[in-house]
């Protein structure tokens, strides 16, 4: 039996938040037909990941399939590259925020004092 000629898309995830589907961003380019500049156009794809191992940022490959839910006409083939994970950012240690409050109460005083001098004077 012949295979069917599928479409295939590559595309980055853009949503992982459901069980067993991905939701994938896929850019394309288009001349405008009278201004002939380049017109970049995404179009968002719903597609069945069954072991759910695609996760937000990934890029992958999908295919076309026979519907599977009422917006799910394509499949995960592969993950073609992982995301990039990145370092938490450390946290202000609470020690230095009061320094910082007083510092500025004492700029405050010190203006007040100065506007009080001159209307003494």
């Amino acid at each position: 039996m012949a295979e069917k000629n599928r479409k295939i898309r590559v595309g980055r995830v853009v949503s992982d938040k459901m069980e067993k589907t991905v939701v994938v961003a896929v850019q394309t380019t288009k001349t405008h037909p009278l201004y002939k500049k380049l017109m970049r156009r995404t179009t968002k794809f719903m597609a069945h990941d069954e072991a759910s191992q695609a996760h937000m940022g990934d890029l992958v490959r999908i295919a076309e399939s026979r519907p599977i839910s009422k917006h799910k006409h394509w499949r995960v083939v592969e993950i073609l590259e992982r995301r990039q994970q990145v370092a938490p950012v450390e946290e202000v240690a609470t020690a230095d925020v009061p320094e910082i409050v007083e510092s500025k109460s004492a700029a405050e005083a010190e203006e007040a004092a100065a506007v009080e001098e001159m209307q003494g004077a």
